[in-house]
């Protein structure tokens, strides 16, 4: 099943329903011929009542009338100088991407509306520099957007800021999709590049949490190209001002947007922030907690009886999730890395904390480790709750012959004849 079939956006639309997504676009996806696609994808998120935001970006576009003019432009990524002569090409290519996008989104039966609504001041002199007509987002006006979104509006942002007196200055775009999505406190940011997603020494990263992503940007800066860095550190910022989820992806691949929104896997770079916090490790001290957590379970025969001994054994292959430093859930990932697998075991929710999601959390949290680990596929086994790992989690029924031959032994002996499912991640 395709992500962008309608069972698989499905589960995604309680969470998603009257949330805001901000989408960047760099101006060179705005005059790409896939840009009508990802429109397309933006009037599937309305019809699902996401409210939707998009800034683009024109960077690609002033360096083309600046060749077609013979004019040397004094900066192409809206944050260093930005002269008259670069300003007034600004102006022409960002007044022209909008005038596109309006068309487009017009062309979809979507009504959308170019704001003021970024409030910009001059930059100022930086090291004795003075920057002229680049800005900076002193701030945003919410009332309108929100007015707009509410009435079903798109609102357009060109990277273009306006101050008290009427000036216009040059701002980032990606500046201004992160000021946007921190006022509008949404749901997602996104950006759309003609990358694959964020690259560091010409390494995809697929997912990572935002604390690894600033340390790796003050390890590696060199690592990140220009534009990918400015990405980088704005996904981080966002994280921090409490945007739970930004996506980089590539604006070039037909039905990205809804695959990188409505799938575990998406197709680019997902930075979070820490939203795991209440998911860790297991330490010693836990085992007991995993025992009685887990006792239930055992006793409904939806799980096996692991002895302590079997557990501290493997402990590093446990995590517990806790609410308030009280674990209320738990689940392990044993590894077989020869084979490239990986099995979701043990997965428990305490019943006075079911119905929450945290199961589905957990399940998502072991996904994501296995990807870091590198693995193809993941594995469970249920005796009753198969049903539930096929709608929340995404995994097929699969067979015996799937598990490991260690794992295939055990399953042999225990006679248990659980079902087993099967997640393919690459």
């Amino acid at each position: 099943m395709k992500p962008t079939d309608l069972r698989g956006i499905l589960q995604y639309i309680p969470q998603f329903r009257e949330r805001t997504f901000i989408i960047s676009i760099d101006g060179a996806i705005v005059t790409d011929e896939n840009f009508a696609n990802i429109l397309l994808d933006v009037a599937v998120l309305r019809s699902l009542n996401i409210r939707v935001v998009l800034v683009h970006g024109a960077s690609a576009q002033v360096k083309l009338l600046a060749e077609e003019q013979g004019v040397k432009p004094s900066d192409l990524d809206g944050d260093g100088i930005t002269d008259a002569a670069t300003l007034k090409l600004a102006l022409t290519a960002a007044n022209r991407l909008t005038h596109e996008i309006l068309e487009g989104l017009s062309a979809n039966d979507l009504r959308a509306a170019c704001t003021n609504a970024i409030i910009a001041h001059p930059m100022g002199i930086i090291g004795g520099v003075d920057h002229l007509f680049t800005g900076k987002v002193e701030r945003v006006d919410v009332d309108l957007l929100q007015t707009l979104l509410s009435q079903g509006v798109v609102p357009v942002l060109p990277p273009l800021g306006f101050d008290g007196d009427g000036k216009t200055y040059r701002v980032n775009s990606d500046g201004v999709a992160l000021a946007v999505a921190e006022a509008l406190r949404a749901a997602k940011l996104i950006f759309i590049t003609t990358a694959d997603g964020l690259l560091c020494q010409g390494k995809l990263i697929r997912q990572m949490i935002v604390g690894e992503l600033e340390a790796l940007l003050d390890k590696s800066r060199s690592g990140f190209e220009p534009e990918m860095f400015s990405k980088a550190q704005h996904a981080a910022a966002a994280c921090r001002a409490g945007i739970q989820r930004v996506h980089v992806i590539n604006g070039k691949v037909d039905e990205g947007l809804l695959a990188e929104v409505f799938s575990n896997e998406g197709i680019g770079t997902l930075i979070y922030a820490n939203e795991y916090q209440q998911i860790r490790p297991a330490k010693k001290k836990d085992i007991r907690a995993i025992q009685m957590l887990t006792a239930k379970g055992v006793k409904a025969d939806e799980l096996v009886k692991r002895t302590r001994a079997s557990i501290e054994k493997s402990l590093a292959d446990y995590f517990i999730f806790e609410i308030d430093k009280n674990p209320v859930a738990c689940a392990a990932l044993h590894v077989y890395p020869e084979l490239g697998k990986g099995e979701l075991a043990s997965l428990y929710v305490s019943p006075s904390h079911e119905n929450q999601g945290i199961g589905r959390k957990l399940i998502h949290f072991v996904e994501a480790r296995a990807r870091e680990l590198g693995l193809n596929e993941l594995l469970a086994l249920s005796t009753q709750a198969f049903t539930y790992f096929q709608s929340k989690g995404g995994f097929v029924e699969g067979r015996p012959d799937d598990l490991p031959p260690a794992r295939r032994e055990k399953y042999d002996q225990s006679g248990r004849n659980s079902k087993v499912l099967v997640k393919r991640l690459k």
